[in-house]
């Protein structure tokens, strides 16, 4: 489990009205690691914030910690 896994899982639930329904999951894809973010539908949309802005924060902390770690990191929101 890297930062980047901790820090995306961290802030969603968080912003999450269900933070019971956050799901984060780590993978390899290449060359560089991939973190997964699945929420509640209704919740996805205040992790992505206005134009994306919270999602593209999210990522750069993600990345920020991520190469603490010495790694690649891509962060995917996903809505079951």
């Amino acid at each position: 489990m890297s930062r980047a896994r901790d820090v995306v899982d961290v802030v969603a639930r968080a912003l999450a009205s269900q933070p019971d329904e956050v799901d984060v999951v780590e993978y390899e894809r290449r060359d560089q690691t991939v973190v997964e973010l699945t929420m509640a539908p209704g919740d996805l949309g205040r992790v992505i914030g206005r134009q994306g802005r919270t999602a593209t924060a999210v990522r750069t902390l993600a990345a920020a910690a991520a190469e603490l770690d010495g790694l690649r990191v891509s962060v995917d929101f996903r809505d079951d």
